[in-house]
């Protein structure tokens, strides 16, 4: 995992912040936006797209994390979630697993329209967590 620059966190939170205005979200009213930084430097976003049938939803982080990884992207460096609310929203707990998957210790931040923000990491949101090695 490659130490994020002021810069790439910054690019991080716009992109994070634009990719939310795509969102597909007709039932909740609720846009996320996420921006992914692969170690390669390359930024991936993805935005929440709903469905009639509400268990076929995608949450924004796994969609940015699918892009990454489809596009030959491993490891992860960093996840930024964005939500237009006042308060931060961290990940879900799919969204962690996924996380998990491809960058077990990576920050995560967490931003919205105020100054409210939540930075942690992975393995503080999901401690003890299934992954890989338990399939050795």
């Amino acid at each position: 995992m490659k130490k994020m620059t002021p810069v790439q966190q910054r690019k991080l939170e716009k992109a994070a912040r634009t990719a939310a205005k795509h969102s597909y979200s007709p039932y909740s009213q609720f846009r996320v936006g996420a921006a992914v930084l692969a170690d390669s430097g390359k930024i991936y976003v993805g935005t929440n797209i709903e469905n009639a049938s509400y268990g076929l939803c995608n949450c924004a982080e796994r969609t940015a994390i699918f892009s990454a990884v489809a596009a030959g992207e491993r490891p992860l460096s960093c996840v930024v979630v964005y939500t237009p609310t006042q308060t931060a929203t961290p990940p879900c707990g799919a969204c962690r697993q996924v996380i998990n998957e491809f960058g077990p210790r990576i920050p995560v931040i967490s931003i919205c329209d105020s100054d409210d923000r939540i930075e942690t990491t992975l393995d503080a949101l999901l401690p003890a967590a299934f992954g890989p090695q338990n399939l050795d």
